[in-house]
This record gives structure tokens, C-alpha cells and sequence, in this order.
């Protein structure tokens, strides 16, 4: 597969009332937001079965579902997070084979495909399962059709090896982001050695890379986003994460673009990562980062940048791309 460079997220149009929502979500929004995505360009979505438990899958399936055969999306999805139904915050982190297989059976209706073009496993599994045997699973569903690539998310480079002995990693999914940087430590490096693709999350942090967040906004935050009480957003923290925002607007002005694509357009300039997952609420949002798949920052951009990483102490990591 040949992807654009950046992708729809589709974490936050789970919804409210569920382990990591982001509140109240309108469906009638999201749907307009990924059809105005593909639209704009856009040729891939990423999802979970996990995201409002199972209802972003669902609010996928029904945006995508009109899309002519010839425009439609890849969608992504993944694995290996299960809830109970009876407890909306529940969730668990599971790896045995039958739990993948019957995964993928419920995300394939969900989604309303024959086909699922990148299943990935979400996180290591807690239920003692070892990843040969959910990494297995994920090579016995490629072989039988079920998918056509299969990849890693939130795993480390020690674990990527492990299943690269069993099969090919197709794909991993690591957050980065000029906040949260230590994936280029030694996962990238990892993925660039075995041609693996890398797309990656969170480049904008949750929002926290847009420019528009100060602690007025996150107060306001409804108790339902799991922003609302997440260190990146409170105290010290917040306040050296807001330098490395300030170092990007002047940015962001040199290139007459916004500063989210500044931020997403940062993870890109790291040479293993394949593309970025960038979420989006609206065709209003999209239209606020889609310039990131076109821009390139320079050696100046990158090392305006960088400087205010080390100089804030924000987050971690290597702080200038190469």
C-alpha cells in the first residue's frame, strides 16, 4: 500500500463514557470530517476496536460506506484490547490466539469490509499471552485473507524483533511527537534496519501542539476527556510544553501554515516514519493540519525547534530529527 502522508485518526470519535474517551462526540461531525478528509486527499483511516468501544469502528464503516470502489480509504484497525460489556471503563489487554481471531471476525462486521488492509495489535499483552502467540495470530489471519498486512502498535524494538523471527512486521505504530520523542531512540532506527513502516500517532499531542491550548481551556475540559487529568496538561509539565508551542508559531508564520501542521510535519521529518495519524472532529480540523502532508521544514525550522525542546525540559527524547 501506498499512503498519503498523513492519515485520519479516529480515536476521538469514539465518543464519551468509555476508559479513554474524549467526551462528547456529534457522529454527524465525524462523518463529515473523514468523507472531507478522503476528499482533501486523505487515502487512509486509523481506528481500534477499543475506541468507544466499537463505535468508532462503526462511525468509520458508515463515512466510508457511500465513497466510490475507486476512492475509498485503507482502514486500519487493531487488536488486542477487549472490554467487558457490562462495564463501559473496563479494559484489558489480551493476547490469546481465539481472542484475536474472534477480534478481527467483530471488527470485519463493525467495519463492513471483507478485508481489513492493516490489523495491528494495540499494545503487549497483559494476559501472560506471549507475543509469538499473538504475533502468530496475526500471520495466520494475513495467510488466510483476513487482512492484508499486519503491524505493531506500542511495542517496543526488543518485542519487534521477537516477531520479526516468526514474520515480517509490515507496519509499527509508535506516539511521537516534539513532546514525546523516545520512539526515535531505538524504534525507528529498529523499523529503518527492517524496511518496517511507521506511522505514527499523536503528533500534535492531543491538541496540545495546535496553539490553542492554555490552562483557561484545559479547566474547562469535561471530566469525560481523559486530557482533563493527564500530566501533559497540568503543572510544570504543561508550562514546558508550551515553550516548545511558542517556538513553533514564528514557524508556523514563515511557512503561512498553521501551527499543528508545524508539529505533524516535525514527526515527518524523521526518515523511517512512513506517515502521520492526525485525528480529526470536523471538516474544519482537517482543514487546520491537511497542509502538513506538503510541508517540509528546514535545517533553521528544525533547529529553532530542537533548541526550545532542550532548553524548555520538555518530555523526552532525541530532540532534532535525523
Amino acid at each position: 500500500m501506498t499512503i498519503t502522508r498523513v492519515g485520519l485518526g479516529a480515536w476521538a470519535i469514539g465518543g464519551p463514557d468509555w476508559a479513554v474517551g474524549w467526551g462528547p462526540q456529534d457522529d454527524d461531525a465525524s462523518v463529515s470530517a473523514i468523507r472531507h478528509a478522503v476528499e482533501r486527499g486523505v487515502n487512509w483511516i486509523d481506528t481500534a476496536a477499543i475506541y468507544g468501544l466499537g463505535h468508532s469502528e462503526e462511525v468509520v464503516a458508515r463515512a466510508v460506506r457511500d465513497i466510490p470502489a475507486d476512492r475509498k480509504p485503507y482502514i486500519f484497525t487493531k487488536c488486542g484490547q477487549v472490554w467487558d460489556p457490562q462495564d463501559r471503563n473496563s479494559k484489558f489487554r489480551i493476547g490469546r490466539r481465539d481472542s484475536i481471531r474472534a477480534e478481527c471476525e467483530a471488527s470485519l462486521r463493525r467495519l463492513g469490509v471483507d478485508v481489513i488492509d492493516l490489523f495491528q495489535m494495540h499494545w503487549p499483552a497483559e494476559d501472560g499471552s506471549e507475543i509469538e502467540e499473538y504475533w502468530q495470530a496475526l500471520l495466520d489471519l494475513k495467510a488466510e485473507g483476513k487482512v492484508r498486512a499486519i503491524g505493531l502498535s506500542n511495542h517496543d524494538a526488543v518485542l519487534c524483533e521477537r516477531a520479526e523471527r516468526l514474520g515480517h512486521v509490515d507496519t509499527l505504530q509508535p506516539g511521537l511527537s516534539a513532546i514525546h520523542r523516545g520512539a526515535a531512540e531505538q524504534v525507528l532506527p529498529w523499523c529503518a534496519a527492517h524496511e518496517t513502516g511507521v506511522i505514527v500517532y499523536s503528533p500534535m499531542q492531543s491538541g496540545l501542539l495546535t496553539g490553542r491550548f492554555n490552562a483557561e481551556r484545559v479547566a474547562a475540559l469535561p471530566s469525560s476527556d481523559w486530557r482533563s487529568r493527564h500530566p501533559d496538561f497540568t503543572g510544570e509539565a504543561f508550562a514546558r510544553n508550551l515553550a516548545v508551542v511558542g517556538a513553533m508559531v514564528p514557524v508556523a508564520e514563515r511557512h503561512g501554515t498553521s501551527i499543528g501542521a508545524v508539529a505533524i510535519a516535525w514527526t515527518l521529518a524523521w526518515p523511517a516514519v512512513s506517515g502521520a495519524i492526525v485525528g480529526a472532529r470536523s471538516p474544519e480540523q482537517v482543514d487546520g493540519w491537511i497542509a502538513a502532508a506538503q510541508l517540509t521544514l528546514d535545517e533553521d525550522d528544525l533547529r529553532r525547534i530542537g533548541d526550545a525542546i532542550i532548553a524548555s525540559g520538555a518530555g523526552e527524547g532525541p530532540a532534532y530529527p535525523g
